[in-house]
C-alpha cells in the first residue's frame, strides 16, 4: 500500500470541506453523480470512435447503494474507470484554472456558497462534507488491474491494488455521525430529482416496496403484509435538450442548469433552439446570474458541451463559442458532425462554423430582446458580463454593430446609462460624430476632465468610458451605422475668423511662458501649446495621434502587451484665460514657474487617469507654492 500527500491546493480544499460551515451539504451527491455521468460520457465516445475500445461493453448505469448498518453510501458507475495514474492525477491534485480564486473566496470559517464547489473540478472533495472516510474502487476500461484509493481527508491518501468485476468506479462514503439522513430513501430520491433528474443515464437505487396482506373471500389473511427490495430507476434519464420545449417546465430547465453549471443559483435566462433543414442541431444555452470567478483568466473553463447525436464529445473547447460569450453555459448537439471528429478538424469544420455563427446571432438577438422587454434583468446581466461582451467589438467584426447596440454608456449630460441608439438621437445630424472619452477612473472624475470643457461650453454630449477594456477596444471602433466615433481629444469644431485671430494673439502673448514650461518639463512632454478650448482648467494633456510611438503603443495594447511599449510623451495645453496661467506669465520668479509647471503637469496627469511618477516631488513642490502664497 503506497501513501501519498495531497497537493497543497487539494489539501486546502479538503480542510475547507471538513472544517467549514456549509450552506447546502446535499450537493455532494449532485457532484458525485455528475462525475459518474462524465465517466459514462467519456466511455461512450471511446467505444464509438476508438478501435482500442471496440470490444468494451457499454452498459451505462449509475447505482446508489445504502448500508444503514455500516453507515455507508456508495455511488457506482459503469464508466471509463481509472488506473493508478488517473487516481493520482484526478484525486490527489487539482489542475483547474479557478482553483486559486476558489480558495481565495472560501477562507476561514465563512459559510461556503455551494454553487462554487463544483465549478473548478473540486466536486469530488465535497464528499468529505458528510464523510470522515472515502474509498474509491475503480478499474479502467480495457485494463485488467483494479485499484483502491483511501483517505480520511487528513492530508494523505493511499492507493493499493484491488479486485473489481467490470470497469467503472465505486465511491464509498463512510458517513460522519449525524449525517444519517443521507441513507434515507426519500432523502436521496429527492436530491436526485432536484439536481440529477436529466442526467442522460439511468440512476438506480434499491427501494423498499410494500406488499399488502392477501386475504380470502371471507377476509381471512392468507399471506401477511411484507416489504420487498427492488432495484428501480429514480431519474428520468432524458437528455433534456432533446425534448420538445412544449413538454418542459421552468423547473425542468432550472434543475438541468444546476447539474450542468454546478450551481444552486437560478440562471438569468435560457435559450432552447432546434434547427432543422440543411443542418440539424439543437442548442440550449443559459446565462448565469453571476459571473464565474475565472471569467477574466486566460485559462478560463469553457461552459458549453458539444454532443453529436447525444454522444458527448468535449466540454473543453474554447472554439465552440467566441470568447466574448464565454459566460454561456449549455449544450450544442449536432447530427451532422462525425463522431470521431478531432479538435483540430472541429475548429475548421464548415458545419461547426455555421452552427457557431447561427448560435452567436441567436444569443445576441435574445440579449437584445431582454434589453427591451426585461430591462431590470438586462441590467443584472450587464453588471456581470458587460465588460466581457465589449470584447466582441474587437474580435467579432461581423456582429460589431449588434454588440454595440447591446452596450450601455455613461454620458456627460446624463445621470442614467443609455444605449448607443438613445445617444445618437441628440447627435448633430450634419457632422454625424459620436464623441467619447476613454480613461480609467471614476465616472465623476471623467465628467470633470478638462478635455470635456469645450463640449460643456457647446452643450454637446460625450460617451464616458471608464473601464480598462474601453481604453483598449474603443480606439478600434471607428463607426456605427453612418456615424463616426471620435475620441474627445480629437474633436474639431469650426472657428470664426475672430476666434482664430484671438487664438493666434494669445499664442503669441503666452509664447514665452510656454517655452519656460517646456524647458522645465523637458522630455516628459512633447511640446506646450496655448489653447482656447479650456474654460475652467489651467492645463490639460493630449496625445499627438500622428506620433508613431502612439500607434505602436495602441497596437501593443490590443495584443495585451501594453507594458512593453512606452506611451509617447503628451502635449501640455495651457489655458491663457485662467487666472493662474495669467499670474505665472507676469511673474519673474523662475523657481515658482518651475514648481508650478511640474505641479500643473502632475495635475493634468491625474485628470487623464495616469499615475504620478514621483508623489514625494509633487507634494514638496506644492508645499513650496503654498508657502509663497501665504
Amino acid at each position: 500500500m503506497a501513501k501519498h500527500q495531497f497537493q497543497t491546493e487539494a489539501n486546502q480544499i479538503l480542510q475547507l470541506m471538513i472544517h467549514s460551515l456549509y450552506s447546502n451539504k446535499e450537493i455532494f451527491l449532485r457532484e458525485l453523480i455528475s462525475n459518474a455521468s462524465d465517466a459514462l460520457d467519456k466511455l461512450n465516445m471511446l467505444v464509438l470512435t476508438d478501435p482500442n475500445f471496440k470490444d468494451v461493453k457499454f452498459d451505462p448505469r449509475i447505482d446508489i447503494k445504502r448500508d444503514k448498518d455500516a453507515k455507508t453510501l456508495t455511488v457506482a458507475d459503469t464508466g471509463i474507470g481509472m488506473n493508478e495514474v488517473d487516481l493520482m492525477n484526478n484525486l490527489g491534485t487539482i489542475a483547474k484554472s479557478g482553483t486559486k480564486a476558489f480558495l481565495e473566496n472560501l477562507t476561514g470559517d465563512q459559510k461556503v456558497d455551494s454553487h462554487l464547489i463544483g465549478q473548478f473540478g473540486v466536486g469530488f472533495y465535497a464528499a468529505f462534507m458528510v464523510a470522515d472516510k472515502v474509498e474509491v474502487i475503480t478499474k479502467k476500461a480495457g485494463e485488467e488491474q483494479a485499484y483502491k484509493w483511501i483517505s480520511d481527508g487528513s492530508g494523505e491518501f493511499e492507493i493499493e491494488p484491488a479486485e473489481k468485476e467490470g470497469h467503472g468506479t465505486e465511491i464509498i462514503l463512510y458517513l460522519k455521525e449525524g449525517e444519517e439522513e443521507f441513507l434515507e430513501e426519500h432523502r436521496i430520491e429527492s436530491i436526485v430529482k432536484k439536481y440529477s433528474n436529466h442526467i442522460p443515464f439511468p440512476i438506480f437505487m434499491d427501494k423498499e416496496k410494500y406488499i399488502p396482506a392477501k386475504t380470502d373471500d371471507d377476509g381471512k389473511e392468507i399471506e401477511p403484509a411484507r416489504t420487498e427490495i427492488e432495484n428501480v430507476q429514480i431519474n428520468s434519464a432524458n437528455a433534456l435538450w432533446t425534448l420538445p420545449k412544449s413538454e418542459l417546465k421552468d423547473e425542468d430547465y432550472i434543475s438541468f442548469y444546476e447539474t450542468l453549471a454546478h450551481s444552486n443559483e437560478e440562471p438569468l435566462k435560457w435559450m432552447h433552439h432546434k434547427a432543422e433543414g440543411a443542418i440539424e442541431y439543437t442548442t440550449l444555452f443559459y446565462i448565469p446570474s453571476k459571473a464565474p470567478m475565472d471569467i477574466y483568466r486566460v485559462d478560463y473553463q469553457p461552459g458549453v458541451k458539444l454532443y453529436i447525436n447525444r454522444v458527448f464529445i468535449t466540454d473543453d473547447d474554447k472554439e465552440l463559442m467566441p470568447t466574448y460569450l464565454r459566460f454561456l453555459r449549455g449544450v450544442i448537439d449536432s447530427k451532422d458532425l462525425p463522431l470521431n471528429v478531432s479538435r483540430e478538424i472541429l475548429q475548421s469544420n464548415p458545419i461547426m462554423a455555421k452552427i457557431r455563427n447561427a448560435s452567436v446571432k441567436k444569443v445576441l438577438s435574445e440579449l437584445a430582446k431582454m434589453m427591451k422587454k426585461e430591462p431590470e434583468k438586462y441590467d443584472t446581466f450587464y453588471k456581470e458580463f458587460g465588460n466581457v461582451l465589449k470584447e466582441g467589438l474587437y474580435s467579432d467584426f461581423a456582429n460589431r454593430e449588434k454588440i454595440l447596440e447591446l452596450l450601455k454608456f455613461h454620458t456627460l449630460n446624463s445621470d442614467e446609462m443609455v444605449t448607443i441608439e438613445e445617444f445618437i438621437k441628440n447627435v448633430d445630424e450634419e457632422k454625424k460624430e459620436i464623441y467619447y472619452l476613454a480613461n480609467k477612473g471614476s465616472i465623476d472624475m471623467l465628467k470633470h476632465s478638462p478635455v470635456l470643457e469645450k463640449f460643456k461650453a457647446r452643450g454637446i454630449d460625450v460617451l464616458l468610458l471608464n473601464e480598462e477594456v474601453d481604453t483598449i477596444i474603443f480606439p478600434m471602433v471607428t463607426e456605427y451605422k453612418e456615424y463616426k466615433l471620435v475620441p474627445a481629444t480629437d474633436a474639431k469644431f469650426d472657428e470664426s475668423e475672430d476666434e482664430k485671430k484671438e487664438k493666434e494673439e494669445l499664442a503669441k502673448e503666452f509664447e514665452g511662458l510656454a517655452k519656460e514650461f517646456k524647458t522645465f518639463l523637458g522630455e516628459d512632454i512633447k511640446e506646450v501649446e496655448v489653447t482656447t478650448e479650456l474654460t475652467d482648467s489651467p492645463v490639460a494633456l493630449k496625445v499627438d495621434k500622428d506620433d508613431p510611438s502612439y500607434m505602436m503603443a495602441q497596437m501593443m495594447k490590443q495584443m495585451g502587451q501594453a507594458g512593453d511599449v512606452d506611451e509617447p510623451a503628451p502635449i501640455l495645453e495651457i489655458n491663457p484665460k485662467h487666472e493662474l496661467i495669467k499670474k505665472l506669465k507676469e511673474t519673474s520668479d523662475q523657481n515658482l514657474i518651475e514648481d508650478a509647471a511640474h505641479v500643473l503637469f502632475d495635475q493634468a496627469k491625474l485628470f487623464d487617469g495616469r499615475e504620478l511618477d514621483d508623489t514625494a516631488d509633487f507634494a514638496m513642490r506644492l508645499n513650496r507654492i503654498m508657502t509663497k502664497a501665504l
